[in-house]
């Protein structure tokens, strides 16, 4: 099948998303000609601003009129007559979307509640020593295509010139139990050399968090970026960063995405599941005690299950890779 135009479905979060992204290089690299759209949840859409390689981006706003918008969004895909989709998500609404896409080949994983009527359904399969970016490529497997494991996003030039040498500190998380507490933050902040600047980031909700570690660390050449930087920014901030401290969230994966330097912080979550850093300069911090507890899920919860949270509490700040 000569393929001219493709979607490509994941409607989960950020991380979810930049971690799909190298099905677009694969497409890309496989044909120029191909027109490759991208669905994405509304809040992501901005991670594709000015891609190279997106023909279009379908925004799907979820948290209005949400079984409305799907049906609206069904309709254009069934309307765009595509070549092939591949869903990268394994729950229903995009199984639909998927299923009755009218494309020619419709390709998902078999976890998904609609897989039986994809042409092809794929493994997904957490702890067998796959990254998620390669389990997202395997989709590419019926089309007889391969590519990079590595993600790719496009950022712009910062608007803005950063203080030289610095780092970044990514402190929140939308899951609770993969957020290294606040307290720490400013216990690294103060074993940082004085020489380098600090920039604290994350969206506008939060501000509060990253306002409460800047003043309690009180330390000069700090600066809290919150809601200031939008994804790409952000990226680009990261990426000439000397090191970006992170959870095991979001701009983890936008650190891999520019292949900025990295040190993950895995409280609650572990790096088995293929969801860890792929920078070059890529660094895992984790609790080297044993918790029977650990890891207490997939995704983290917005609180500690046992009330203890020594996942995070029993991380050494001497462990910490210096800039």
């Amino acid at each position: 099948m000569e393929l001219h135009k493709v979607l490509v479905i994941q409607t989960a979060f950020i991380g979810d998303v930049i971690l799909a992204t190298p099905i677009i290089e694969a497409l890309h690299q496989y044909s120029s000609a191909i027109k490759i759209d991208v669905l994405v949840r509304k809040g992501n859409e901005s991670l594709f601003e000015n891609h190279p390689f997106i023909n279009e981006v379908i925004v799907w706003n979820k948290k209005e009129n949400k079984y409305r918008n799907l049906f609206s969004i069904l309709q254009k895909i069934r309307q765009e007559k595509y070549n092939a989709v591949l869903n990268c998500q394994r729950f229903a609404a995009a199984g639909v979307l998927t299923a009755f896409s009218n494309a020619q080949v419709k390709i998902g994983f078999d976890k998904n509640p609609f897989s039986a009527f994809f042409n092809f359904r794929l493994p997904h399969q957490i702890n067998n020593g796959l990254h998620e970016c390669e389990r997202n490529l395997s989709l590419l497997k019926p089309l007889s295509i391969q590519g990079n494991v590595q993600p790719k996003l496009y950022p712009p030039v910062l608007n803005f010139e950063p203080e030289q040498p610095y780092v970044c500190f990514a402190p929140a998380s939308v899951w609770f139990t993969k957020q290294f507490p606040a307290d720490k933050w400013v216990e690294l902040i103060h074993t940082l050399p004085k020489n380098y600047s600090i920039y604290l980031t994350g969206a506008p909700s939060d501000n509060e968090l990253c306002e409460g570690i800047l003043q309690k660390a009180s330390r000069a050449s700090t600066y809290n970026l919150c809601g200031k930087l939008n994804l790409l920014q952000s990226a680009a901030l990261f990426k000439g960063a000397t090191m970006n401290y992170v959870n095991d969230s979001a701009p983890m994966h936008l650190c891999s995405a520019v292949n900025a330097p990295v040190t993950a912080i895995y409280c609650s979550t572990i790096p088995e599941f293929g969801f860890g850093p792929l920078s070059e300069n890529s660094h895992i911090l984790q609790t080297k005690v044993d918790l029977t507890c650990r890891p207490c899920g997939l995704h983290g919860f917005k609180s500690c299950p046992e009330g203890h949270f020594k996942c995070a509490s029993t991380i050494e700040i001497t462990e910490f890779i210096s800039p």
